[in-house]
């Protein structure tokens, strides 16, 4: 007769279920202002304020969006209960998609080669050049919109896209930084054996660096496409007319048109909602990479 041995319960693991917890509120704080974003574009403009304190709109309505996106005409948005403008949606978006694909393109590609610089490559003042990188991370980004706008306006880049990309298109001392922790970590091996059949630094750098570093650099440019596609400030000072609004300055216009005395809080909402969807899904598909990098580099 066989018996078969009874395996110890394991004891209830209360630290871990404490940490759930916590985390799964940090998770409900840090969503609920979408929530409300959400909540405030389902809401008919009548049913603002009487439906203020309630979670969920008691008859939500797609109007505001249509409203937005230029869906309505005048007349249709105003008995809506809107201002009757809209966004130039498609206009904005494609400026928004430029704008922030050329940074993101030359921050990465530029900050890779200067980070793979300070990491393999020995020159007179290498590391005072990195400290100086350094000490350029506690300045505060908005000291250098005078002068950079000064520049800017004397090159006649106001309202064009060339002006809006210029201040952010090369090298920021944070990716440099970031890649420069990663190309560290990379075996030498490897590029002395090219080095050995003949490969300059720049071959080495294209064919063998850059391919065993796709991990980061997506991560650089995901964090860089975040921070661009939500750059208010400076398109702003630049862009003059419509047609080179991005999506927040398109935004910022639409709010401050209130014919009617009363910001559309509910169209705005609505806008904000759909402007901020590319970057909820770039960061759902995506997100678990920028942390496990992000990790990687802070521990090297």
């Amino acid at each position: 007769m066989t018996t078969t041995a009874v395996r110890p319960r394991r004891p209830f693991p209360l630290g871990r279920l404490l940490a759930w917890l916590g985390l799964s509120l940090i998770i409900l704080i840090s969503l609920f202002p979408i929530f409300i974003v959400l909540k405030t574009a389902l809401t008919s403009n009548k049913a603002l304020f009487t439906e203020a304190a309630a979670l969920w709109p008691s008859q939500p309505t797609l109007v505001n969006f249509q409203r937005v996106l230029g869906l309505l005409s005048t007349e249709q948005a105003q008995a809506a209960g809107g201002s009757g403008s809209a966004v130039n949606f498609l206009s904005a978006l494609k400026n928004s998609v430029l704008f922030t694909g050329l940074i993101v393109l030359g921050q990465t590609f530029f900050s890779a080669l200067a980070a793979y610089a300070f990491a393999r490559l020995k020159f007179p003042g290498r590391d005072a050049i990195f400290t100086l990188f350094l000490i350029a991370m506690m300045i505060p980004g908005i000291v250098l919109f005078i002068p950079n706008f000064i520049t800017v306006k004397n090159l006649g880049g106001l309202n064009t896209l060339p002006g809006m990309v210029a201040p952010f298109i090369l090298m920021t001392p944070f990716a440099v930084f970031f890649l420069r922790q990663f190309f560290l970590s990379l075996p030498r091996e490897t590029e002395e054996a090219a080095f050995l059949d003949g490969a300059g630094p720049f071959t080495i750098f294209w064919r063998i660096t850059l391919p065993m570093s796709q991990g980061p650099l997506a991560t650089l440019a995901i964090l860089t496409t975040i921070g661009m596609w939500n750059e208010f400030f400076w398109p702003f000072l630049i862009a003059k007319d419509e047609s080179a609004y991005t999506l927040p300055v398109a935004l910022q216009v639409f709010k401050s048109q209130t014919p009617q005395g009363v910001p559309d809080w509910t169209g705005l909402m609505a806008g904000t909602f759909v402007t901020a969807v590319p970057v909820f899904i770039l960061l759902i598909i995506l997100g678990r990479r920028v942390v496990e990098s992000l990790a990687f580099s802070g521990t090297k």
